[in-house]
């Protein structure tokens, strides 16, 4: 059986949340607040975060960035009313697998749960280097190291987009699949697009691959991107 975490300071969201967990038939843990969520999520075994933005003591930004940074491997879809782009991309580059939008249907809910939860046996292996060209990627350490000594960080989405393109290096993968596989999320609209649009530009200026003619990572017309050969 599945544990749940639900991290939502509105008595009444939280209760109708755990109570359609449960009755779903999963465990569910609780905490109402941003300090008692903040240990829960740090410290308890569970298999996904249900986690609000707005809450007191802590943020949602800053239990979800901490959950990344001890336990990166750990599912987490965020419940907020707020809406906005630039809400749903700051949680995406920070680790989140899905956004929902408040108020949201339990119907939509348990179908956005029950998709993370089977996606996520499917993360790529870990992969300890990746040697490029001129570099070697360090998963570990969040970065890369170029042969003339110089290095650059990664962060965590970064790092879980090259994973993903090593464990499938040579074959062009879509804007989709990246959204599903590595996001946990549902493809929707343009915007999220744009998203791996933005990441891949990144990328290509942190492995100092030249963004009008890519050796590294390679825009596939038509399909998407993909991690050249080696």
């Amino acid at each position: 059986m599945k544990t749940l975490l639900v991290i939502e300071d509105d008595h009444a969201i939280r209760r109708g949340v755990c109570d359609a967990l449960r009755f779903a038939g999963y465990e569910v843990l609780e905490a109402a607040e941003g300090s008692t969520g903040m240990a829960q999520a740090l410290r308890a075994t569970f298999d996904l975060l249900l986690l609000d933005l707005v809450l007191p003591n802590y943020s949602g930004f800053e239990i979800l960035e901490a959950l990344k940074q001890q336990r990166p491997g750990t599912p987490v879809i965020i419940l907020s009313a707020r809406g906005e782009e630039a809400d749903r991309v700051k949680g995406l580059k920070l680790g989140a697998d899905d956004y929902v939008v408040k108020p949201f249907s339990v119907r939509e809910l348990l179908a956005r749960v029950e998709a993370v939860l089977r996606r996520s046996p499917e993360r790529p292996a870990p992969v300890a280097q990746l040697k490029l060209q001129d570099s070697v990627v360090d998963f570990a350490r969040l970065e890369v190291r170029f042969d003339d000594g110089q290095r650059a960080e990664l962060s965590e989405r970064e790092v879980e987009l090259l994973h993903y393109f090593a464990a499938h290096r040579g074959r062009a993968i879509s804007r989709e699949e990246l959204l599903l596989r590595v996001w946990r999320i549902e493809p929707q609209n343009h915007s999220e697009s744009r998203t791996i649009d933005m990441h891949i530009a990144n990328l290509r200026a942190k492995l100092r691959d030249d963004a009008s003619a890519p050796r590294l990572l390679l825009t596939v017309r038509g399909k998407g991107y993909m991690l050249a050969a080696p």
